[in-house]
């Protein structure tokens, strides 16, 4: 016998690409929103559908404010919890400071529905429409907070692969499957927004399932409420939230400001715009998610563990995010006129906005990746600093542009360059203060083979989209794919492509070569 308590497994590269693919396969989720989003269109209109991406931005937005912190508070508290019981009590204080106050704003908003219609810009057809939908739609703010806890709560648990069903089948197959049943029975545009409610209230429902699995629900109704995890819960969220309130910023309010800059349908046709631009880019922006998810929970058990550890995964997941984003977004800009033919002739004014989206969220992929680990490894109080210099920055931007381009190609250009620079500034603000940075001596070698790849899938891509769409929007695909397994495949070391383990093998990424 001993008393030597085993130390925890490491935390390596293996570990990052083991949640990665979990991760990316829940992530997909988006995907099919970006695919169901054509069909938006095509059954409600462009302005409808403007209509209901204001709406869902506002959501978004307030979700983000209400929620106080909790969902990014959970990868910071609860992989650090010594006991069941502490992690129920993070899921507690979360739940409640959390779902708690959106259940409040959406009672008040439902009341003041009458006076907040009005400010909203949209086609004639559907002004009658404006004031209902919102009395119905913001019922959608406390399910969404409650989701977006319930699946970050998962994750925080490292149990990555929880949200596939979730937010593939339950959330996205099955609102495009109502709006489709309700719109074929007559209910117009009402019918989506109660669709996204269906959607989100069984989600909702098979999250408690799941959390029941990973959490002591006994603990949850009966562990004691002021302990030390609850306490240092509400504090990380509160200390996250001007972070996330801003990240959200740059996502949704680009769809409302241009809503209030033009005038009825205008207004809610440029927000349908933006929309459909920044859920094609998300593509691009899904890659950076998916390594964020993993990083945070991954970051903060290596951090009670060993800075080493932090370093080396923090240098593997820049060079793998790398491979895959840069070609990605280079493919996707070069066949951007082929992706916006699916919504229809009017999304082509779209064009400009998505190829700046694409290259900016690409950046922010390569550079964002710093974000999660600052907030496990900093102080609270410089998690503050890139937020208020990328929207200040952002809003310089577009004072200095706007009026001098289009409304959506101005207002999305100040928005890239202010999510360029939020993602920047905590890599500047890791190497300065904690020493870490990931651009180690394999770095350049992966850059430099990655942008001789992604310069060779964007010129093919530029001659693919010359072709007719049938046969464009399939080769685009295909290269798209085939770009990103090259820079795995030529671009990364061996040791980077061999923890990607049976996938990397079964797909051919790892050769001959010995270590």
């Amino acid at each position: 016998m001993t008393d030597d308590v085993a130390a925890p497994p490491a935390i390596t590269s293996r570990s990052v690409a083991r949640g990665l693919g979990t991760t990316v396969l829940a992530r997909l989720g988006a995907v099919v929103e970006i695919v169901a989003q054509p069909l938006y269109v095509l059954m409600f209109g462009l302005a409808g559908y403007g209509l209901y991406a204001v709406l869902w931005a506002t959501i978004n937005l307030l979700e983000n404010i209400f929620d106080m912190g909790m969902t990014s508070a959970m990868q910071r508290t609860v992989p650090q919890s010594a006991s069941d019981a502490e992690a129920a009590a993070a899921l507690r204080t979360a739940m409640i400071f959390g779902v708690g106050p959106c259940i409040v704003v959406a009672a008040i908003v439902a009341a003041f529905a009458a006076d907040l219609g009005p400010l909203l810009n949209v086609a004639a057809r559907d002004r009658a429409l404006v004031t209902p939908a919102i009395e119905i739609f913001v019922w959608a703010l406390p399910l969404w907070a409650f989701v977006e806890i319930a699946t970050s709560a998962l994750r925080a648990r490292m149990v990555f692969g929880a949200e596939i069903r979730l937010r593939i089948v339950w959330e996205q197959v099955l609102r495009l499957v109502f709006a489709g049943l309700f719109f074929a029975g007559g209910l117009g545009l009402k019918g989506l927004f109660i669709a996204h409610i269906c959607s989100l209230a069984i989600t909702a429902i098979l999250c408690v399932r799941l959390l029941a699995k990973h959490y002591s629900f006994a603990d949850l109704r009966r562990g004691p409420w002021a302990t030390r995890t609850a306490r240092n819960t509400f504090w990380a969220g509160l200390s996250i939230l001007p972070s996330n309130i801003i990240a959200r910023l740059f996502g949704d309010a680009p769809a409302l400001i241009l809503n209030l800059l033009l005038p009825g349908a205008a207004g809610a046709a440029a927000a349908a715009l933006f929309t459909i631009a920044r859920k094609l880019s998300s593509v691009v922006q899904l890659v950076r998610i998916a390594f964020v998810y993993v990083m945070a929970p991954l970051a903060a058990s290596a951090e009670r563990e060993d800075r080493a550890q932090v370093a080396d995964i923090y240098a593997y997941a820049t060079r793998l995010i790398s491979a895959i984003a840069l070609p990605l977004a280079a493919v996707l800009a070069a066949g951007s006129a082929s992706l916006l033919s699916l919504f229809g002739a009017q999304a082509q004014a779209a064009q400009a906005a998505l190829v700046i989206l694409l290259f900016a969220r690409a950046a922010e992929a390569v550079l964002g990746i710093s974000s999660p680990v600052l907030q496990v490894v900093s102080a609270f109080r410089h998690q503050l600093t890139a937020s208020i210099f990328g929207v200040g920055i952002a809003v310089g931007a577009g004072w200095l542009i706007v009026g001098h381009l289009d409304a959506l190609t101005g207002v999305t250009l100040a928005t890239s360059i202010g999510l360029v620079v939020m993602a920047a500034i905590p890599t500047l603000q890791l190497a300065m203060n904690e020493k870490l940075h990931p651009f180690d001596r394999q770095f350049p070698g992966v850059a430099l083979r990655g942008m001789g790849l992604t310069l060779v899938a964007g010129v093919a891509t530029l001659l693919a989209d010359r072709l007719p769409d049938p046969i464009a929007l399939p080769l685009i695909v295909i290269i798209a794919l085939a770009s990103i397994w090259a820079a795995i495949r030529f671009a990364l070391p061996y040791a980077d492509r061999a923890s990607l383990g049976k996938t990397g093998q079964r797909l051919r990424l790892i050769g001959s070569e010995s270590r």
